[in-house]
Formats: C-alpha cells, sequence, structure tokens
C-alpha cells in the first residue's frame, strides 16, 4: 500500500544509482541500463578483470595517440646508435638498425588493435550464422554445417593459418584473413549449444505460433541470447589471437618490414638475444602483457555475463 510519504517523496533522478538498479523498470531502456550497470558493478569487484581491462584501455590510447607518444619514427634508421641499451633518449634501446624499440612498440600496437578488430569482427559473426542456423534447422542442414565445422577444428589453429597464408601469400591482410577462416569454428559450436537449448523454449514456441518466420526467430529471438556467451569467447581467445598473428610474423608470414609488428620484431632480434637482449625480449613482454591483459577482462567478464557461473 503506497503511503502519503511515498506519494510525497520525489522520484530519483534519472541515471542515478537508485534509478538504475530499481526492481521496477518503467521503460525497457532503464532495464537495458541497469542490467549494464549491474554488471559494471560486478565486474568493478573483479581487480584482476580491472588489471586486463587496464591493459586492454592502454593498448587502446596507445593505438591512438601513438604519433604523439612515441618520440621517434619507427621507421627511421639510425646506424650510429644500432643496438644501443635502453637510456635515458632510447628508453627501451635501439634495434639492428638503430630504430627506437619504444616508438615501434608504440606503433606496433596499431597493428595489434588492427588484428584484432578485425578478427573479432569477422569470425565471431561467421559463427554465430552458421551455429544458430544449425542449431535451430537441424537436419541434414545441420549435419553438413557441423561436418565442416569439425574439418576446421581437427587442424591445429597455427597450423592451419599457415597453410592459408602460404596460399593467399604473406601480408597482413592475408593473415588477419587466415585468421578469421580459422577462428569461427569454435564460436559456431557454442552458437549451436545455445541454440539447441533455446529453440524449444516456450517463448520460442509463442513466436512460431504467432507466425513469425525462421530468419525472424533466428535474428530477433536466438541471436541476441547467443550473443554474451560468444563475447566472454571472443575476449577470451583475443590472447590466441595476438600469439598467432605474432607467430606468423615471426616467420615471416605476417606483417612485413618496416612494419613494427611485434613478432617480426622478435624474429628480427632472436640473433642479438644472448648480448643485446631487448631487441627480442621486449617485444616479447609486450605479447605477454597484452595477452595477459585480454585473459584477465575476459575471464571478468565470464563472471558477469555467464548465467551458468555462480
Amino acid at each position: 500500500m503506497t503511503t502519503t510519504d511515498d506519494r510525497l517523496s520525489p522520484p530519483p533522478a534519472r541515471f542515478s544509482r537508485e534509478w538504475l538498479l530499481t526492481d521496477t523498470p518503467r521503460s525497457r531502456l532503464q532495464a537495458r541500463l541497469g542490467r549494464v550497470y549491474a554488471g559494471w558493478l560486478s565486474l568493478s569487484r573483479n581487480r584482476l578483470a580491472m588489471v586486463g581491462l587496464a591493459i586492454v584501455v592502454l593498448l587502446v590510447v596507445l593505438a591512438a595517440f601513438a604519433p604523439l607518444i612515441a618520440p621517434y619514427s619507427p621507421y627511421d634508421q639510425n646506424l650510429l646508435e644500432r643496438l644501443q641499451p635502453p637510456s635515458a633518449a632510447h628508453w627501451l634501446g635501439t634495434d639492428e638498425l638503430g630504430r627506437d624499440i619504444f616508438s615501434r612498440i608504440v606503433h606496433g600496437s596499431r597493428l595489434t588493435l588492427y588484428i584484432v578488430a578485425l578478427v573479432a569482427l569477422t569470425a565471431p559473426l561467421a559463427g554465430l550464422a552458421v551455429g544458430t542456423i544449425s542449431g535451430y534447422v537441424g537436419g541434414w542442414v545441420d549435419a553438413v554445417l557441423m561436418r565442416v565445422t569439425d574439418i576446421f577444428l581437427a587442424f591445429p589453429k597455427l597450423i592451419l593459418a599457415l597453410a592459408f597464408v602460404a596460399a593467399l601469400g604473406p601480408g597482413i591482410e592475408n593473415a588477419v584473413i587466415a585468421i578469421a577462416i580459422t577462428s569461427w569454428p569454435p564460436y559456431a559450436r557454442i552458437a549451436r549449444a545455445e541454440t539447441i537449448t533455446i529453440r524449444s523454449s516456450d517463448f520460442i514456441n509463442a513466436v512460431r505460433l504467432q507466425g513469425a518466420s525462421r530468419a525472424r526467430i533466428i535474428l530477433g529471438h536466438v541471436v541476441p541470447l547467443c550473443t554474451s556467451s560468444l563475447i566472454v569467447r571472443v575476449t577470451l581467445d583475443m590472447a590466441g589471437i595476438i600469439l598467432t598473428a605474432a607467430g606468423l610474423g615471426f616467420l615471416g608470414l605476417g606483417a612485413q618490414p618496416p612494419l613494427p609488428e611485434w613478432g617480426a620484431m622478435i624474429a628480427a632480434g632472436r640473433q642479438y638475444l644472448l648480448e643485446q637482449w631487448w631487441v627480442a625480449t621486449i617485444p616479447g613482454i609486450a605479447i605477454f602483457i597484452v595477452s595477459l591483459g585480454f585473459n584477465l577482462l575476459g575471464d571478468g567478464l565470464r563472471d558477469v555475463l555467464d548465467p551458468k557461473s555462480s
């Protein structure tokens, strides 16, 4: 029963904590913003996840403001200063051609983010399409699509990517295509499993009885429910994508010189590893830190988005 004080008290300010966390939202927007805010509160309580988020944000900042942050050009050579150790002039030393390693690391973050973004925008969408169609339609469509998926899963990802890059030719664009082609099967498996669970739900049956087509059911109801699981998997897979791209660059099949790709930088500095350790070690540390950041963030997002987790 509503009391006089409740009727006279002003409503909570829009976008305030009380407005976002209310149990009785008055609109879809309020409900969605409330879920996002509750998820953020849960994520912010995970210290390791926040460390991962800070690393990812730092990567984005470095990529966005690389020309302003880097003190030198990543391409200018100075043979008089080749293989210089870390110093005040060159914070992370110089490589075999006298190029500033810190500047190349900063500009290399752009290539890393470029590869991660393109793969994240292609492979999960392809896997989501294959998985939802396979899981919802079933029958021979499911059998064919899953057998194709099994063929891709039968090969190690790096080996399969090497085969595609060898066929397409070296280059960063071809490396992105190869990584995307080899990355979609796990997403298809996840989306299929989620779809099989969802397709027999009462609300799906109700929508079907209303005359909704298969495409409308898949796009409007099944895909949104599969998205949270894919977001978690994408975040956790970013480390593997970075390592695969670095592996292709290390073998000379990814980004080509003089691009400051971290894997190619390790390959160029491996012959100086014993005496000028910084040439190959610094790019390796950069790969390690970024991969760790994505893994920590992915673990935190899994705890927030996965309804099966406690």
